[in-house]
């Protein structure tokens, strides 16, 4: 049985005042439920939310990270920093890092196997654009970056791996997948890794969908059987918002 797994994706929000007083208020949701809870909140953040949620059961997740340890990378964070802090998750490859910042599956891949060289659980993010459903490619374009992301993960590895399944033209629009249309992407995620690496690994590994994800439609994505979880962007940054979701 796979463990649910809800996790909020801050972006470039909240100060850290701000992010103090959320996290204050989602402590005792965490509290009261079995679904696995994390925050991936700004750098600047990390340290000062890590000790607030230290007695907690919230997880802590960066958004970002380099995959080198040390070097002249100006404005780049380490696997090492990360770990310092006591971050548990890390999103890789999040569509709007690819989009913006010319995140490659290339890259993706060097940061996913620093991850877990320093034992960060890396959330990997795959999706299509509109242009590319439209053509009816979105199953190549996942199916690959999957590959190319996993290339030269071991298979002891791939369950410490979550994968968030984001069609980015519905990040930030308002915009969902039908929950159905959601799951059906998801298996075929779960059947891609399962010609990768076998069945008893593929039934292991944790799927999330993220791409507006709301209380009103969370219950309809959380009760289909390949989804195990979300990646919420801006209803995570409300308290009761996220609680919503995280009660699904």
């Amino acid at each position: 049985m796979r463990r649910p797994f809800i996790a909020g994706n801050w972006k470039m929000n909240k100060t850290i005042s701000e992010g103090l007083v959320l996290v204050k208020e989602l402590k005792e949701v965490a509290e009261k439920t079995d679904v696995e809870v994390a925050v991936c909140v700004p750098f600047i953040a990390l340290k000062d939310i890590k000790e607030e949620i230290k007695d907690s059961k919230i997880k802590l997740g960066a958004q970002n990270m380099h995959w080198e340890e040390s070097g002249a990378f100006t404005g780049e964070i380490s696997p090492v920093m990360l770990k310092d802090i006591g971050v548990d998750y890390v999103i890789i490859g999040h569509s709007e890092r690819r989009q913006y910042f010319n995140e490659t599956d290339e890259t993706v891949n060097k940061k996913i196997k620093s991850a877990l060289k320093h034992e960060i659980n890396p959330i990997v993010c795959v999706g299509e654009t509109l242009e590319e459903r439209e053509k009816g490619i979105e199953k190549d374009i996942v199916k690959n970056q999957v590959l190319k992301a996993f290339d030269g993960v071991e298979k002891d590895d791939v369950t410490k791996i979550v994968i968030a399944y984001e069609p980015i033209w519905a990040i930030g629009t308002g915009k969902t997948a039908s929950s159905e249309d959601a799951n059906e992407m998801c298996a075929f995620i779960r059947k891609t890794i399962e010609e990768k690496y076998g069945i008893d690994v593929s039934e292991r590994v944790r799927i999330q969908y993220g791409g507006s994800v709301k209380p009103h439609n969370v219950t309809d994505i959380m009760n289909q059987a390949d989804i195990d979880g979300a990646l919420v962007g801006g209803a995570s940054l409300k308290a009761d918002a996220f609680t919503e979701i995280v009660n699904f």
